[in-house]
């Protein structure tokens, strides 16, 4: 299908109906379905397919936008390197750079038995609340392992996964086995961990349409928890407050695992502070502890290390990335497994449609009828999948429902089909049937669905 790209100035700052059906028309798109980013939706389906520009992006925001491209891409060195832009990693780090983890802006791969962690962070909390009531971090090695260091200095540890096998069966009959993960922190740098802390690994999620997650008004997520409220089937998602360093305040959690972070730019910052270990003006302390002072003695890459044009970039370029359209909208079988999912009341939790509101400065944002498959709230997803860390409201078993749109292209981009928060289930199936807690009833009805209904919802889901 053709590209459409919107020129310069011309973008409109609004789009209602009538221009989404004529942007479907100039796409070559068959219905409004198939424009899962609105107007930002991107036409393609190779490995680059979460790394594309919003495709109505305006002539005076392409610049911003390839320099945030090179920053998320390139490595950044240790600090006194001759790139001076580019420096101050570490000394303690999980990656040199945000590609690392999310490659080519899509999904972290869980990692294969007896291996290290490399496309996921680890964090760590021990019972209680720190002075914002987020999660209190391990008093040696602080809310997030670092597996990696500058030479000459000890990473904090290494993370190795194993996995267990579960069996269970269909109702027709059909067997199938489910992986358990088992986490093993070894070679710790600098002493025990406390006896009482909780450790969870967590996959990098793609990173595409986070500006128009961003964008959702408060009242859509306020709206729609209100609505879970008034529910007689066991579904009620809330939502996550949590601490905005550059508001002060108490806001609602949109983006992690467990809508822990307010805002695109927190999120960027967050990792990298605890991801690369570089200082940004939001986050100007170092990511090491008490414990780990020696580290005070090092180079640093500066005060930030990451500039605020650099950071502005790179959080330009996460709010802009496209996302991919939908394919196969009209296919039988695909629009039989979209009645299959609203019947099981999949569609409760990932909401199928959302918009966006007015987004200053941002037309290629703005008013969009966007499909996201998500509500950005919080779900209890039962025991089984309980990480036992409490993140703000957060509880120990509930989780962010994460947006769908991108899912059925991660194979391509991404050379897996690991899904869940640590990566364990292997494809779509898996995925449903570890959903527990408010999704039990969900989870049993497709596990006695006849094997035609099962394929049909799962070729939905691949068609997202």
């Amino acid at each position: 299908m053709p590209v459409f790209f919107a020129k310069g100035k011309s973008a409109r700052s609004t789009f209602p109906v009538a221009a989404i059906l004529a942007f479907a028309a100039a796409t070559g798109a068959k219905t409004d379905e198939e424009l899962s980013g609105g107007a930002t939706t991107a036409f393609d389906t190779t490995r680059e397919a979460f790394s594309l520009s919003a495709r109505n992006l305006t002539d005076e925001h392409r610049a911003p936008f390839f320099v945030g491209h090179s920053f998320f891409n390139e490595n950044w060195l240790a600090a006194s390197a001759s790139v001076s832009a580019r420096d101050g990693l570490g000394p303690l780090f999980v990656a040199r750079a945000c590609s690392a983890c999310h490659v080519r802006d899509g999904r972290g791969a869980a990692p294969e038995a007896d291996l290290p962690t490399e496309t996921m962070v680890v964090r760590l909390s021990i019972p209680g609340r720190d002075e914002h009531g987020g999660p209190k971090p391990d008093p040696v090695y602080g809310s997030q392992l670092q597996t990696h260091a500058l030479p000459g200095i000890k990473p904090e540890a290494e993370v190795l996964a194993s996995y267990e096998d579960l069996g269970g069966a269909y109702g027709d009959g059909e067997s199938y086995f489910l992986q358990r993960p088992v986490f093993q922190v070894t070679h710790l740098g600098y002493g025990p961990l406390s006896s009482n802390v909780a450790v969870s690994p967590l996959s990098a999620p793609a990173v595409v349409g986070l500006g128009l997650l961003e964008a959702v008004p408060e009242k859509t997520l306020r709206r729609l928890a209100a609505q879970d409220q008034r529910r007689t089937d066991g579904i009620s998602g809330k939502m996550n407050l949590v601490w905005d360093v550059a508001a002060k305040r108490m806001v609602i959690g949109r983006f992690g695992w467990k809508a822990e972070q307010p805002s695109v730019r927190q999120q960027c910052a967050v990792a990298f502070n605890g991801d690369m270990g570089l200082t940004t003006t939001l986050f100007p302390d170092e990511n090491y502890t008490t414990a780990e002072s020696f580290c005070t003695n090092l180079p640093s890459g500066g005060h930030p290390e990451v500039s605020d044009e650099i950071f502005d970039a790179v959080v330009f370029y996460s709010r802009m990335l496209a996302v991919p359209a939908r394919r196969d909208v009209t296919n039988k079988i695909v629009l039989r497994g979209q009645k299959v999912f609203e019947q099981l009341n999949c569609s409760v939790c990932h909401v199928p449609k959302l918009e966006t509101g007015n987004v200053p400065g941002f037309p290629e944002l703005t008013q969009q009828v966007i499909r996201p498959y998500t509500d950005l709230l919080l779900h209890d997803m039962g025991e089984g999948l309980s990480d036992h860390r409490q993140v703000f409201e957060a509880g120990q078993r509930d989780w962010r429902t994460p947006p769908l749109w991108g899912i059925g292209l991660v194979g391509t981009v991404n050379d897996h089909d690991n899904f869940l928060h640590d990566g364990r289930a292997r494809g779509f199936d898996e995925a449903i049937l570890w959903h527990g807690g408010e999704a039990e009833q969900s989870k049993e009805e497709f596990r006695r669905l006849n094997k035609s209904d099962r394929a049909a919802l799962l070729r939905f889901l691949a068609s997202l």
